[in-house]
C-alpha cells in the first residue's frame, strides 16, 4: 500500500464530488434505450408485480462495482490488465473479446433508440435521425478532452431523462403505495416474464459496467487512497442510485398509465402512447426526449467502452484520447449501423433483443473477477472483505443461470434473425 489505510480520512463532500464521475458515465451507459424499453414493458404488462427486481439489481450492481473498484485499487491495475497479470494473456484476450461483443450488441440497440427518439421528436425517418445524432457522437470522440465531454454530455442527458419521467409520474397522480409495497416484497415470476427479467438484470447489473469503471478511474486519476476515503463508495452509490431511481420511475409510469388498458409496446409510438393520458399531444415530444437522451448517453459511453475493453484484452492502449480508441469507435458505429439498418423489424424489438444479449459477458469476466477477490495475495496486509467475497460469489452463480437461459433461448433467435438477412 505504501500507507496505513486506517490513517486515511474521509474526504469532505465537496472534495468527493470533484473525484466522482465514472459512476455517472456508467449510469448513462446502463440507462440506454434497452433498459428504458424493458422497464416500460415490465410496467405495462405486469403492473407493479416486478418492482422486486430492483432489489437484486441493487444487490448485484453494488457488488460488481465495489468488487471491481477494490481489485483495481489493490492491484494498481484496471480489471482486464489485472486478469492478464494473474491469469495470463489468453484469459485477458478472451475477456476483452467477450466484453467487446456484449458492448457491440448494446451499441446496436443504442442506434435504434436514437432513431426512435428522433422520430418521435421531429417526425423524421428513424434511420436518418440516427445518422444525425451519430455525427454529433463522432464529433465528441475526435475532439480534445474526450473524458470530460463524455462525462458532461451523459450528465445532461441523464438529467433530461430523469426530469421527463418524474414529471410524468407526478402528473399521473403517483403510484399506489399498497401495490408498490406488494410488488417489492412478493417475488414472483408472472407467466412469460422471465426473458424480460433476465434482459433487464443483464443490462442494469452488468459486471462489464464495473470493469469499464476501472478504466474510467484511470482517466480520473484515482489513487489507492480513494478506496478508503469514500470516493469508491460514493461513486458506486451514485451509479446504482441513478439506475434504480430512473428505472423505478419508468416501471411505475407503465404500471399506472398502460397496464390498466392492457396496452403493449411493440414500436416507438407505443412508448409515446403510455404518456398520452397524462400529456396529450405533448406525449411524443416528452417520450422522444427521454428516449433520445437515453440513447445518446448510452452510445456516447458504450461505443468507447467496447473498444477500450477490446484493446485492454489484446494489450493495446486504452486512453480515451488515443487515436486507436477514436478510430475503433467509428468502426464499431459503422458496423452497428449496418446491422441495425438491415434489421427488418421494429427498432424497439431490436433494442430489447440486444439488451438480453449483453448479459453474456458477465459470467465470462466474472469467473476471473470472482477468483481474484478471494486471492490472499491481493488482500495481503488488510482485512479480507468477507461479505463482499460472499456477495460476489452469489452474484456470479446467479449470472450463470442468466447466461444459460439466454444461450438456449433468446440469443439464438436473435442471431438467426440477423443471419437470415444475408
Amino acid at each position: 500500500m505504501g500507507f496505513d489505510p486506517k490513517t486515511v480520512k474521509r474526504l469532505p463532500t465537496g472534495e468527493l464530488l470533484k473525484k466522482v464521475g465514472p459512476g455517472f458515465i456508467l449510469a448513462g451507459i446502463v440507462l440506454g434505450p434497452g433498459s428504458l424499453t424493458t422497464s416500460a414493458m415490465m410496467g405495462a404488462q405486469y403492473g407493479y408485480r416486478l418492482l422486486w427486481i430492483m432489489i437484486p439489481v441493487l444487490f448485484m450492481g453494488t457488488t460488481f462495482m465495489l468488487t471491481t473498484y477494490r481489485l483495481s485499487m489493490l492491484t494498481g491495475m484496471p480489471s482486464i490488465h489485472a486478469i492478464r497479470h494473474y491469469y495470463g494473456k489468453t484469459a485477458a484476450g478472451f475477456v476483452g473479446i467477450a466484453t467487446f461483443l456484449a458492448c457491440m450488441f448494446f451499441t446496436i440497440g443504442n442506434i435504434s433508440g436514437i432513431g426512435a427518439g428522433m422520430n418521435l421528436v421531429f417526425g423524421i425517418n428513424w434511420k436518418l435521425g440516427a445518422v444525425i445524432i451519430m455525427a454529433a457522437v463522432i464529433f465528441c470522440y475526435f475532439s480534445k478532452n474526450v473524458y470530460n465531454k463524455i462525462e458532461k454530455g451523459i450528465m445532461v442527458a441523464l438529467c433530461a431523462m430523469t426530469i421527463a419521467f418524474l414529471f410524468v409520474l407526478i402528473m399521473s397522480g403517483g403510484p399506489d403505495a399498497r401495490e408498490s409495497a406488494r410488488g417489492l416484497v412478493q417475488w414472483k415470476f408472472p407467466a412469460g416474464s422471465l426473458p424480460m427479467i433476465i434482459g433487464f438484470i443483464g443490462s442494469s447489473a452488468s459486471l462489464t459496467t464495473g470493469i469499464y469503471g476501472t478504466y474510467l478511474g484511470n482517466e480520473k486519476k484515482w489513487k489507492k487512497q480513494d478506496l478508503f476515503n469514500g470516493v469508491m463508495m460514493t461513486d458506486a452509490a451514485a451509479h446504482i442510485f441513478g439506475v434504480i431511481v430512473i428505472s423505478i420511475a419508468i416501471i411505475l409510469v407503465g404500471a399506472i398509465v398502460m397496464n390498466p388498458t392492457g396496452a403493449t409496446i411493440n414500436a416507438p409510438a407505443d412508448l409515446a402512447a403510455m404518456l398520452i393520458p397524462v400529456l396529450g399531444d405533448a406525449a411524443p415530444l416528452v417520450m422522444g426526449i427521454a428516449l433520445l437522451s437515453a440513447a445518446f448517453s448510452a452510445i456516447l459511453g458504450n461505443t468507447a467502452r467496447g473498444v477500450v475493453l477490446l484493446n485492454a484484452g489484446v494489450n493495446q492502449p486504452t486512453a480515451l484520447d488515443g487515436k486507436n480508441i477514436k478510430i475503433g469507435s467509428m468502426i464499431v458505429l459503422a458496423i452497428g449501423t449496418a446491422i441495425c439498418f438491415s434489421y427488418g423489424k421494429s427498432p424497439v424489438q431490436l433494442i430489447y433483443l440486444s439488451n438480453v444479449a449483453t448479459g453474456i459477458a458477465t459470467p465470462v469476466a466474472g469467473l476471473f473477477i470472482t477468483r481474484m477477490i478471494w486471492r490472499k495475495d491481493i488482500n495481503r496486509g488488510i482485512k479480507e472483505p468477507r461479505a463482499l467475497q460472499i456477495c460476489m460469489t452469489i452474484s456470479y452463480i446467479f449470472y450463470l443461470f442468466v447466461t444459460i437461459y439466454a444461450l438456449v433461448g433468446v440469443v439464438p433467435k436473435f442471431i438467426n434473425s440477423i443471419v437470415g438477412l444475408f
